[in-house]
């Protein structure tokens, strides 16, 4: 396509090739320091989430790039691409649908509650990737009546991760009361930390729903104001998914989830109590080799339980044992 004629080229777009450069530059530095960091902290933990949120910078990055060689060359080489454009379309979709993926993937708890979703979770997440995507093409093409069925889609999609986000709030507070009442301090910081991470995207995600409301009202329709609106929107999905990235960071998620269920139990989630028991040294003295022991009890207070049970000791601290006079302090046994 020739744009050599200026009539055919609206001047209140100038800005636009300025203004995508410098988004460009921000999100280009931001997917990089993602994927770094997510690399750096790979022996850490299982980082499948950071894997998968690093993907929405880098789709965001290329959009603004191919936004910027479209308007620059319109502008100042006299010729718009139409395969250009074309690009920018698709990657502005994907960019969209890796983000709502992405959010619905937190609100199921993956990564944070259990390392995999059940069938049931992955096949509606891929169900409700694969109809926003379509819906959302046949909008940006409008198709008659799209805009309905995507009206439709976000409702939905917002009312499942809502739900789901509820449900992990409240299976976190019913397991922080049961470690206040058993007054089992070990893992409060871990439980009480994947509280205040839902607690935090679910406020995020209060802020994108009337975000897409506002934008898709679109009450002003004008050519004039367009590269105002675009930086109001550019700043405004920057700015949320950078805090949704932070607050799920790997390098917080590394010391304190490294354990986690496979799959979400279906039935009653409740803490392991934890017991400890004093041993005199002479009972203590075959377990002086390692700091942490793994056994299987021979018995078990609870006589009805038919299921063994597993037992790990931590040895005494050996600043206890510098000192002589000091009585030793018995090891701590953890009952799972």
């Amino acid at each position: 396509m020739d744009a050599s004629d200026d009539a055919g080229l609206d001047e209140s777009y100038r800005p636009l090739p300025a203004l995508y450069l410098a988004f460009l530059s921000i999100w280009f530095v931001s997917a990089c320091s993602w994927t770094l960091n997510t690399y750096k902290k790979r022996h850490f933990q299982t980082n499948n989430l950071q894997w998968t949120l690093a993907i929405v910078p880098l789709i965001k990055a290329l959009q603004l790039t191919l936004s910027f060689l479209f308007w620059y060359s319109c502008f100042h080489l006299e010729i718009c691409s139409l395969w250009m454009s074309f690009g920018v379309y698709v990657t502005g979709v994907l960019f969209q649908t890796a983000s709502f993926v992405s959010f619905l993937l937190i609100s199921h708890g993956y990564c944070i509650m259990c390392e995999r979703l059940s069938v049931t979770e992955r096949r509606t997440t891929a169900s409700l990737g694969c109809v926003f995507y379509l819906t959302l093409v046949g909008y940006r093409a409008s198709v008659p009546y799209f805009s309905v069925l995507l009206l439709l889609n976000y409702v939905i999609t917002f009312y499942v991760i809502f739900h789901h986000t509820s449900q992990n709030l409240l299976v976190l507070r019913e397991q922080l009361s049961f470690i206040e009442d058993e007054d089992v301090q070990a893992m409060h910081d871990a439980v009480y930390t994947k509280y205040i991470m839902f607690k935090k995207f679910q406020g995020a995600m209060q802020i994108v729903a009337m975000a897409e409301a506002v934008i898709y009202i679109n009450l002003d329709d004008s050519s004039e104001n367009y590269w105002i609106r675009l930086l109001v929107r550019e700043w405004a999905q920057l700015c949320i998914l950078v805090y949704i990235g932070w607050t799920f960071r790997s390098q917080d998620l590394a010391p304190r989830f490294s354990v986690m269920p496979t799959l979400k139990s279906k039935g009653e989630t409740i803490v392991p109590p934890i017991y400890s028991i004093e041993m005199n040294a002479a009972t203590f003295k075959d377990f002086s080799s390692h700091k942490w022991h793994i056994g299987v009890a021979t018995s078990s207070c609870d006589v009805s339980s038919k299921e063994p049970v597993i037992v790990i000791i931590q040895q005494p601290h050996t600043s206890h044992k510098s000192t002589p006079a000091a009585t030793p302090l018995p090891p701590q046994v953890q009952q799972v």
